[in-house]
């Protein structure tokens, strides 16, 4: 089998939308980074030298490969990336060996199978 590792950096409001869409598009597992914070285009807005800024989880999740082109758009949509500004962003990595999975190899092995 060959994974992808999908990052996701996502609102915090919407990190349990995100990860229960991604488990019903066949991931098998998420870990979570809380309070992370970044700046996008515009940068971000202070009110009286307070930062106004919405915080940010990372969630990483390893997937199948088969499965990741379809995981990646499905929490696109539920974390609405593409229409919402700022509202988050993911991306996949190759992953070239990975270990301390076999639990979870019978599981993807039927994800997989179902998918091709």
């Amino acid at each position: 089998m060959h994974f992808k590792l999908l990052v996701a950096l996502v609102e915090d409001s919407k990190t349990d939308t995100v990860i229960k869409a991604a488990r019903d598009a066949g991931a098998t597992g998420t870990t979570i980074i809380s309070n992370a914070s970044g700046e996008g285009v515009e940068g971000n807005k202070t009110f009286f030298g307070l930062a106004l800024e919405t915080q940010r989880d990372v969630i990483f999740m390893l997937v199948e490969e088969h499965l990741s082109r379809h995981i990646l758009e499905t929490i696109s949509d539920a974390g609405d990336f593409d229409t919402e500004k700022g509202a988050g962003m993911a991306f996949q990595v190759d992953v070239e060996d990975v270990v301390g999975i076999t639990h979870q190899v019978e599981e993807l092995t039927k994800k997989v199978g179902d998918v091709l």
